[in-house]
């Protein structure tokens, strides 16, 4: 497996493209990366920054990365609408395939001792590689900003992790770190009021907001602030009022489920000392954090949120959820952004939300599904969105793969005097076409007048179709690559014993190999007729020849790809892996053959009586 970290550097600067690109120029000079994306924003005057590679790489690009904008930033003149302390403002780095947190954090550790110590910038380590709690959160260590840099150095509790404790004029400090995924999500209003962004902002984020009374509705900031008094402690979220901490703490864990003394302190309150202080109540979303801002480029107000756990709180969640509050504010959610990139499974989760919102299954194709988020979510708003270079691990055909061809071309490539593609090639597409008509059938006949009885195994149906036609897709050039391990142990030297037999144990090797591929085609393709069987029966009546179809063309996608694993079983030497393959092939070959004639019988005898009763 690759090791793979993704690093989304933030720089405070977003106006200024020459700026921006000696900043990336040096981050692809370092060698060894991808740049995924790059995000300036103006009004901001920051620009995100994606990359990804090996781990080593990656470290080694940040540094570069940083070094140039401590050369070409000088925060001594920026202005901007977000929270910034540094010309690199914020470093994480996030596991991406192959590496853990810990490995990221020991990344993040090496990163700033080396800034620190070279580039004499003051750094702190936030989240997964933090040095104390009190650092894990990125707003605790921002906080005060640049312009409060100065005194937070000079307090002991705030020395820098790495680095002198005294202010770098020009590049102020850095936060480096490693953390989850965290998706930079932008919701657009119909409005140029910052305050109506922040009122919602308030209402999503896990911190929620100072809780008030009176006049809350539409607008819950125009509501007189709560405050606890002795006595008197009421709760934030309901007309509860408790005469001590300790119960209100109580009550708002057992009526509300949620820990009041945490979201106390992450709003800079420490109970149980609270007599005085402000009552706050939580917004509607844990791993959520959020604020409004006015964005001139776009001439409209914007919530802007970052999802710290898309697993906890998705995309569909916040959009949602945030239109319902805008409309009783008598705003309107426009669309969203999301700057940089985001992940594959969130946008794909999203896609089948909105999916089942609409009456449909999610047995579609990926890329309409993504499309279906693309579109409900709004992300084309105030820009283009790019599903190739947004979305972070997009499943990809190569471009010169068999199936990437048109079907003239796969057609005339197959005629050719070549032993790939083949038989085998051949096969896992008759199987992908099966389990694409079975998904056809069972989408025409979803959610239609009398179908409610059978849609959820439609719906079933459909999406495990859909898998298996792509894990079918893919074996058609798998099968044409299955013989490499074979022939490249064949042209292994063999001048002596020791070398004879090592190219025998691999050779060996390629052949289980070889054998493996067109085996796992069968089960799929056999997988394939089963789902087309059941739409035959709980299919619409008029798609009964499509079902047929697919039962019968996955019947040749299984009796192919078998007669592949047997021409490649007969070299094989181990005799007792031969015997169990055989056993298992007449076993699955009965399987089949019997669905596929019970399957024509029965279509047949449909057909049959469909003709006789129109006579």
């Amino acid at each position: 497996m690759t090791a793979l970290v993704e690093c989304v550097p933030n720089f405070s600067e977003g106006r200024d493209r020459a700026k921006i690109k000696q900043i990336t120029d040096a981050i692809e000079g370092a060698g060894g990366v991808t740049l995924l994306n790059v995000e300036p924003g103006a009004d901001t005057n920051r620009t995100v920054v994606t990359f990804v590679g090996p781990p080593e790489a990656v470290e080694r690009a940040a540094f570069a990365a940083i070094a140039r904008a401590a050369q070409v930033i000088d925060m001594r003149g920026h202005t901007g609408a977000h929270p910034r302390m540094g010309a690199t403002d914020v470093c994480p780095f996030v596991p991406v395939e192959g590496v853990t947190m810990e490995d990221c954090a020991a990344i993040a550790r090496r990163l700033g001792e080396r800034v620190g110590r070279e580039l004499g910038i003051p750094v702190y380590l936030y989240e997964a590689a933090a040095s104390h709690p009190s650092r894990r959160n990125l707003a605790d260590v921002r906080r005060g900003e640049y312009e409060g840099l100065g005194k937070k150095l000079a307090d002991p509790a705030w020395k820098p992790d790495f680095g002198p404790a005294a202010l770098h004029a020009s590049a102020g400090a850095t936060v480096i770190g490693a953390r989850p995924f965290l998706i930079a999500y932008n919701l657009n209003l119909n409005s140029t009021d910052a305050n109506h962004a922040s009122d919602l902002a308030f209402a999503l984020r896990e911190k929620g907001r100072v809780a008030r009374s009176g006049n809350t509705t539409p607008y819950y900031s125009r509501g007189k602030k709560m405050v606890y008094r002795e006595g008197a402690f009421p709760c934030g979220s309901c007309a509860h009022v408790a005469t001590s901490y300790e119960a209100v703490a109580a009550h708002c864990g057992e009526a509300h489920g949620y820990d009041l003394g945490e979201l106390l302190r992450a709003n800079d309150v420490v109970p149980p000392a609270v007599v005085g202080k402000n009552v706050y109540r939580p917004g509607l979303f844990r791993a959520c954090k959020a604020m409004g801002w006015y964005v001139d480029d776009y001439r409209r107000a914007q919530v802007s949120i970052n999802l710290t756990d898309y697993t906890v709180t998705s995309l569909h969640d916040v959009f949602d959820a945030a239109q319902k509050l805008a409309a009783e504010r008598g705003l309107l959610v426009t669309g969203s952004e999301i700057v940089g990139v985001v992940p594959f499974q969130a946008l794909l989760e999203s896609g089948k939300h909105y999916l089942r919102k609409q009456g449909r299954t999610v047995g579609q194709p990926v890329m309409d599904v993504l499309r279906a988020a693309v579109t409900s979510l709004g992300l084309s708003d105030v820009a283009p969105f790019d599903l190739e270079a947004k979305v972070l691990g997009l499943p990809k055909t190569p471009a010169k793969a068999l199936v990437q061809r048109t079907v003239v071309d796969f057609t005339d490539e197959v005629s050719r005097p070549s032993p790939a593609p083949g038989g085998g090639s051949v096969a896992a597409l008759a199987g992908a076409l099966g389990a694409a008509l079975a998904s056809m059938v069972a989408n025409l006949t979803y959610g239609k007048e009398g179908t409610e009885a059978r849609d959820a195994e439609l719906a079933r149906v459909s999406g495990e179709a859909q898998r298996l036609k792509d894990e079918l897709i893919v074996a058609v050039d798998a099968d044409s690559a299955a013989f490499e391990g074979f022939m490249s142990a064949m042209r292994m030297p063999r001048g002596t014993p020791e070398e004879a037999a090592a190219r025998a144990r691999k050779m060996q090797e390629g052949l289980k190999e070889a054998v493996q591929v067109p085996w796992s085609t069968a089960q799929a393709s056999l997988a394939a007729m089963r789902l087309s069987r059941a739409v035959i029966t709980i299919g619409n009546p008029a798609s009964l020849s499509d079902g047929a179809v697919g039962v019968q063309i996955g019947y040749a996608g299984v009796r192919g790809a078998l007669w592949n694993v047997l021409i490649n079983l007969k070299d094989i030497t181990d005799p007792a892996y031969a015997a169990e393959k055989r056993a298992a092939v007449a076993a699955l070959l009965s399987e089949a053959r019997a669905l596929a004639d019970e399957s024509a019988t029965h279509v047949e005898e449909l057909l049959a009586a469909a003709i006789d009763k129109k006579r």
